[in-house]
């Protein structure tokens, strides 16, 4: 929701720092970000990063939930998630993934 709603100044060399990238969203993250636009304090954020997302690619990842369903799917196939949650951050670098997280409104490859 961070990337949908918040400036961030180095987004256009992301693949000049990075390498090609592709944002794939998995569905269960859609139906995460629906279900909390349902909450009125998190109405206008989930609704902004379902605008965004629009046109992204979407995976079927599944799972329990959406952490534990990308969890597993990048403990199997390696990746690179973006996320701002510093739980999830941590164990996706615990199982072998990479971060892409923002720092001083700066997108950040974490590993």
């Amino acid at each position: 929701m961070h990337l949908a709603t918040h400036r961030i100044t180095n987004i256009s060399d992301l693949e000049t720092d990075i390498g090609s990238l592709s944002f794939i969203v998995p569905e269960i993250v859609k139906k995460e970000l629906e279900h909390l636009t349902e909450d009125p304090d998190k109405n206008t954020a989930a609704s902004q990063t379902l605008e965004h997302i629009k046109n992204f690619k979407t995976n079927s990842i599944s799972g329990k939930t959406a952490d534990h369903g990308i969890l597993d799917f990048i403990e199997k196939n390696g990746g690179i998630v973006a996320t701002m949650d510093r739980e999830l951050k941590n164990k996706i670098k615990n199982v072998g993934g990479s971060v892409l997280s923002i720092h001083n409104d700066k997108i950040v490859l974490e590993n």
